[in-house]
This record gives C-alpha cells, structure tokens and sequence, in this order.
C-alpha cells in the first residue's frame, strides 16, 4: 500500500509548486490507495498550476484526488526573479523602491555583480531576485 511519502514523491513538482505558493493543506491523507489532498489556495490561477503540474506527472491522476478551494486571504506567494531595463534617471535605490517598497538595494547589487551603485547605466538589463 502506497504512503504519503510515496505520493509526495511521485507528484514532487506539484507538491514543491504548493509549498512555494503558500497552498494551505488541511487534509493530506492515503485512502483507498489514492492520496486525498484538501486545501486552499489564494487564487484561481495557483490552483490551476497546481493542477497542470499533477496532470504533467500524470495525466490520468487516477491515484489522487485533489480538493483547493480558493481563499483569497491567504498571501499570495513572492513573485519569481524578474528583469528591469534601466531607464534615464534610475538609481539601484529607486529601482528596489519600485520592486521592494523600501531604498534598500543591495540584493539587487548582489545578484548582478554590482559593486559600485553609482555605475549601472541606461539600457542595462538587471536581475531582480524575489
């Protein structure tokens, strides 16, 4: 009879798209050797992901059966790494504004090699970790 530790493992990706997206779990549980998987997610869209990486694992999911209901309360989960061109104008200060809400600049500058915050330059393409 399989566990719930072998489901987990069969189905990593979902389960690791669910961890990251903050996917409240409240029944995980083996019954009928299917694993039954009750929850929320905050928005339609997570749950919708949660569900193609299931079927990309397998299509037929005939061993699971999988319950997210939508709660936005919950927070939605932090952005992936993105990109921002420099503009005329722009400092690494204003830029983490933009994307952080606060001055504070320095995982920006870190994660491009920056060492000087004064020599990024227009056109410059920079990494913005999440």
């Amino acid at each position: 009879m399989p566990t719930v530790d072998d489901f987990k493992q069969k189905y990593a990706p979902a389960f690791a798209l669910m961890e990251k997206g903050g996917v409240r779990l409240d029944h995980l549980h083996v019954q009928n050797d299917k694993l039954v998987i009750a929850g929320a997610a905050c928005s339609e869209d997570l749950r919708n992901r949660v569900w193609n990486e299931i079927k990309g694992v397998d299509a037929t999911y005939s061993d699971l059966q999988c319950d997210l209901e939508i709660d936005t309360s919950l927070p939605a989960p932090p952005p992936d790494e993105q990109t921002y061109i420099v503009v005329s104008g722009d400092s690494l200060g204003k830029i983490a504004v933009k994307f952080y809400g606060h001055a504070d600049y320095q995982k920006i500058a870190e994660a491009n090699g920056i060492d000087d915050p004064n020599l990024i330059r227009v056109g410059q393409e920079l990494r913005i970790p999440a």
